[in-house]
């Protein structure tokens, strides 16, 4: 059976090297029955795993789907400089949806809408469920059986929240861009993904534009007439410059 160090330098290994979440059930399967460690010792070696990257640039945190590493907040501004690739922006359209369908799920699009007091863009909708960060969860028992949307593993994972008791209360949440999560180490693409608020618009900073967010390929579709005058989700902007 490993000693704790050895089970830490393998987990580390594995974490790094898997580019997602690990459980505690994955970690304990990359051994065969006869070397299986048992619980506590799992434990007890991703704890001070935590301890270790204290002082380091990187940190050990458990989000819904597992354990991972990922860059910390403080040093986010220089690491978030290897992007080179053009970078998705989200609309406060969509990130005010996003809050709802998280605070009120299970919601129907009607719900929002009601909430909101504005149309939302079928787009909007189709972003969010591409992202994996809602699904359709059940049915409101209504005429026409409207579908009810909740949110995903992927959204909390995204978000660094193990569970939706983490939500920070919404009284709290003085602006929409306060719900930003910090840059992921790795993700399934080897990429690393910008926090929230370097993907939100400003939208003060062009008043002109507010309502001029989504790229030509995710505007509303002129045969769904539902979106004639709902708000937009998403575009493409190019990258701050290279330094």
């Amino acid at each position: 059976m490993p000693e704790i160090a050895q089970l830490k330098r393998i987990f580390e290994a594995a974490l790094l090297g898997a580019g997602q979440p690990l459980s505690v059930a994955q970690l304990a399967a990359l051994f065969d029955d006869q070397t299986s460690p048992p619980h506590e010792d799992i434990a007890r070696a991703l704890e001070e795993l935590k301890e270790d990257s204290a002082d380091r640039g990187v940190e050990l945190v458990e989000v819904a789907s597992g354990f991972r590493y990922q860059v910390r907040e403080d040093v986010h501004a220089w690491v978030s400089r290897l992007w080179t690739e053009r970078q998705t922006r989200y609309s406060r359209a969509l990130l005010e949806t996003l809050a709802l369908i998280a605070y009120r799920q299970p919601i129907t699009r009607a719900e929002i809408e009601q909430i909101r007091g504005v149309g939302v863009a079928s787009s909007i909708v189709k972003t969010l469920e591409e992202r994996e960060w809602v699904r359709v969860v059940g049915y409101r028992d209504l005429p026409g059986r409207p579908a009810l949307f909740g949110t995903t593993k992927a959204f909390l994972d995204y978000f660094n929240l193990k569970s939706l008791d983490q939500l920070p209360p919404l009284s709290e949440v003085r602006d929409i861009e306060d719900l930003d999560p910090q840059l992921a180490f790795a993700t399934n693409d080897g990429a690393i993904p910008a926090t929230l608020a370097d993907d939100t618009d400003e939208m003060s900073a062009d008043p002109a534009s507010a309502n001029d967010e989504t790229r030509a390929e995710d505007a509303p579709s002129p045969d769904d007439p539902a979106d004639a005058h709902a708000e937009t989700d998403v575009r493409d902007d190019t990258p701050e410059s290279a330094v």
